[in-house]
């Protein structure tokens, strides 16, 4: 079966409530004709903002599900987990972003594990907290199981950190007072979070910490347990390896100071606390928590009231740990304080970090890099590095856009990778072209052997290039220093 024509997506778009009649007669007006081009069709639906890649790419693939979640219309995929997938959507009659979260298919039609998704929605659903991501609703039919929830902009603190690697301590303990807030006032609801890491944690534009999925690692955790999956979940892996070491029950709040007391380590040092591995054996061995470095060998010049708090969070004694996140918050409120008296030279802050989580300095250096897939990630974020520029990653194209858009100058080239995204990537490449505020923006595009009858569609100049898979990370970075020359200054402070 051959690629649709024009008219079959219009179609598609129309019957499925994606695009009006009215909407689709100013596209064919434009054109003058019905026959036109099927990529120059799908870059007008763009560019006029009617629809996302994301919804293109299905509505080419011939989807007919998975556009609507009740009165939500989803714009692009977030992210994916064990048992749900994240999508930004967008209500139909109000237009109100939102984030929704949905039940995966083999897990719809089981009552005991649907019902648990739902019951602790529910739960998360009676939290209404300023450092809280509000679960807004909770709907169940048929196969269809879902959570509507504050869409934030931002990123989570794991990306984050992966962006600024360390942060200066009054930064980090800003942010622990803002997670100990949401833990505390969920403490006084008698909620536990039970799922506390980097990705749980979002930051908002404006820099403000925000708690997500409290209660779902318990729904997660019971759908593990009856699939017996080969890799457990992480969500509960680690609290479970903490109680096994420490003999304290499943819920005690104290757990969730422990891996607090690891965020704020790895905010500090840049490196995580707990040793990464994949074994169920090796993670539950009760080593990876008596064999931590202390925070003072990681970063010598941290103020000893800094690290005497964050030791008490993290100790394994559970006697010896905070007791409850208000005890904590008020050691953190007096660790912000005296920080603040300090004289700038006296504190263990690496020096030119920025300040405000969305802001990259030198951002003529940087470099906006759109793949999805995490390895691929890790690699081109490394290389770049090296070369001496700053990677700002996206694993969809369609927020990159959108922040390339906005913010002009956020970075000096930007370079897809086709290899997971497909045709998603072409079209951005090209949609930067077409854009008045990108067209100038250095662009590379990377496309995969059985992808190379792209390169025809693609809209090269001087400043965007498309290259072939494989190719060296030397070849890449031959290519953006042509684009985008490093300065002196910059390859000094990479």
């Amino acid at each position: 079966m051959g690629r649709p024509t024009a008219e079959m997506i219009a179609q598609r778009g129309f019957d499925l409530g994606l695009l009006s009649e009215r909407q689709l007669q100013e596209v064919w007006g434009s054109f003058g004709s019905r026959s036109v081009d099927l990529d120059a069709f799908l870059q007008t639906l763009v560019r006029r903002e009617l629809l996302t890649n994301y919804q293109l790419d299905r509505l080419v693939k011939g989807d007919r599900t998975g556009f609507f979640f009740g009165d939500y219309k989803v714009l692009y995929l977030v992210g994916t987990g064990t048992f749900a997938r994240v999508y930004r959507a967008v209500h139909k009659e109000t237009g109100q972003v939102v984030a929704v979260k949905v039940l995966r298919n083999r897990f719809s039609d089981i009552l005991s594990q649907y019902g648990l998704f739902l019951r602790e929605g529910e739960l998360g659903r009676s939290l209404r907290h300023p450092n809280i991501v509000p679960i807004f609703e909770v709907h169940s039919s048929d196969h269809s199981h879902f959570l509507v929830m504050e869409f934030i902009e931002g990123r989570n603190l794991r990306e984050f950190v992966k962006i600024r690697k360390i942060l200066q301590p009054s930064e980090a303990t800003r942010l622990m007072i803002d997670i100990c807030r949401g833990l505390d006032y969920a403490f006084q609801q008698a909620v536990t979070h039970r799922d506390l890491r980097m990705s749980n944690v979002l930051v908002s534009s404006r820099g403000q910490a925000k708690l997500v999925d409290f209660g779902l690692a318990t729904a997660d955790e019971a759908l593990n347990e009856t699939f017996d999956f080969d890799m457990p979940s992480t969500r509960t892996i680690d609290y479970a390896a903490l109680e096994r070491a420490t003999g304290v029950r499943k819920d005690d709040p104290r757990s969730d100071i422990y891996f607090a007391g690891c965020i704020y380590y790895h905010m500090l040092s840049g490196k995580a606390p707990l040793l990464e591995c994949k074994n169920r054996m090796q993670r539950l061995n009760r080593s990876r928590f008596t064999s931590i470095a202390p925070i003072q060998k990681i970063v010598p010049a941290l103020p000893q009231f800094l690290a005497s708090v964050l030791n008490k969070s993290m100790a394994l004694e559970p006697n010896r740990r905070y007791q409850s996140p208000g005890e904590y918050l008020a050691d953190l409120e007096m660790v912000a304080h005296r920080l603040s008296e300090e004289p700038a030279e006296t504190a263990a802050a690496p020096p030119e970090q920025p300040l405000e989580p969305v802001a990259l300095p030198d951002p003529q250096q940087a470099v906006m890099v759109v793949e999805s897939n995490v390895r691929m990630q890790d690699i081109l974020r490394d290389g770049l590095k090296k070369a001496g520029y700053r990677v700002l990653l996206y694993s969809s194209p369609e927020p990159a856009f959108q922040r390339l858009s906005e913010e002009t100058g956020i970075a000096a080239a930007v370079v897809l990778n086709a290899q997971d995204l497909g045709e998603a990537a072409l079209m951005t490449f090209n949609h930067l072209g077409d854009d008045s505020t990108t067209r100038d923006l250095p662009a590379v595009l990377l496309l995969e052997r059985d992808q190379r009858a792209w390169k025809r569609k693609a809209k090269n100049a001087k400043h965007r290039v498309v290259l072939f898979l494989p190719i060296t990370m030397g070849q890449l970075r031959n290519t953006l220093k042509e684009l985008v020359p490093v300065t002196e200054g910059s390859r000094a402070s990479a």
